[in-house]
């Protein structure tokens, strides 16, 4: 069985037990992984990885995920979520023309320091456990990209529902957190929905009720070569099949269809989902064989 699983991961859950839950309902040794952790807390899109397609990760396009935030202005807490001890503020709430003039601020390439309390890692340690032992390290700024920060509801009291469209390795709730003190004031993050990522959308996610009452999960599987359509498609004749499941190197004899030097490609025989191959002087070489 192999393909990827669309999951509505609910809060209290974590990436590692939801990949637990499906694991279960698989044959024994069927790998599964998921492609991009969630946070605990958090609920909404999880992708997984099962079987083969695990071998893919490195070729899914994350560069989009779009969230549905609660942010909640008055006071900062050393999560930066509703889950953290209060650290700041003083229950100064922000009006929704002070966040309206903070979003430009934070929208675009931006720079953002990863909290304290995330799965990164400084010496082999995750830095969520040297927190939870009062050990502070100073941690470096990096690039990220927020596409678009909308206002999707005012709930008052200083409470807003937020649609963030953002890149790869945003924190929304250091963005949250970020936007308290743009607006003068503090805030940290109540809920986040994640309701998109990638070719991965919340409509098509799976519940894990639904997953757990499913005795055969096949169904549910999206093709593996789906969520990597954005790479180019090369057809290799038939002829070199053989070829092909002995992961040789192919010559340009064998394929029909342009692949960039040194790009991925996705490779199919007989329309059938061979792997990913890479142009290598004037050579197809596989990153990746498929066939079974």
């Amino acid at each position: 069985m192999n393909g990827f699983l669309c999951v509505l991961k609910p809060p209290g859950m974590t990436s590692s037990d939801v990949v637990v839950c499906v694991r279960r309902r698989l044959a024994r040794g069927t790998k599964v992984g998921h492609a991009g952790t969630l946070d605990p807390e958090a609920a909404g899109v999880l992708p997984l990885m099962v079987g083969k397609a695990s071998r893919l990760f490195d070729y899914l396009v994350e560069k989009e995920k779009t969230y549905v935030a609660e942010l909640k202005t008055g006071y900062a807490t050393d999560t930066q979520d509703a889950h953290g001890r209060i650290v700041a503020g003083c229950g100064e709430r922000a009006s929704l023309s002070q966040l309206q003039a903070a979003i430009p601020l934070l929208t675009g390439e931006i720079m953002q320091r990863p909290p304290m309390f995330s799965a990164l890692k400084r010496d082999g340690k995750k830095l969520c456990d040297l927190a939870r032992q009062g050990v502070e390290v100073d941690v470096e700024p990096r690039p990220t990209q927020v596409y678009a920060i909308d206002v999707l509801h005012a709930l008052g009291e200083g409470r807003f529902m937020l649609r963030v469209r953002c890149g790869r390795g945003t924190y929304i709730r250091t963005l949250c957190h970020d936007l308290g003190e743009a607006m003068g004031t503090r805030a940290h993050m109540g809920l986040l929905l994640r309701t998109q990522t990638g070719m991965f959308a919340l409509e098509d996610a799976h519940t894990i009720e639904e997953i757990e009452s499913c005795a055969d999960l096949s169904p549910l599987l999206v093709a593996m070569d789906r969520p990597i359509a954005h790479l180019p498609r090369v057809d290799v004749a038939p002829w070199a099949e053989r070829f092909v499941r002995n992961g040789n190197t192919l010559a340009p004899n064998a394929l029909r269809g342009e692949a960039p030097e040194g790009a991925p490609a996705r490779l199919y025989v007989s329309d059938r989902f061979a792997g990913i191959g890479r142009m290598r002087g004037g050579q197809m070489k596989f990153d990746a064989m498929l066939l079974e």
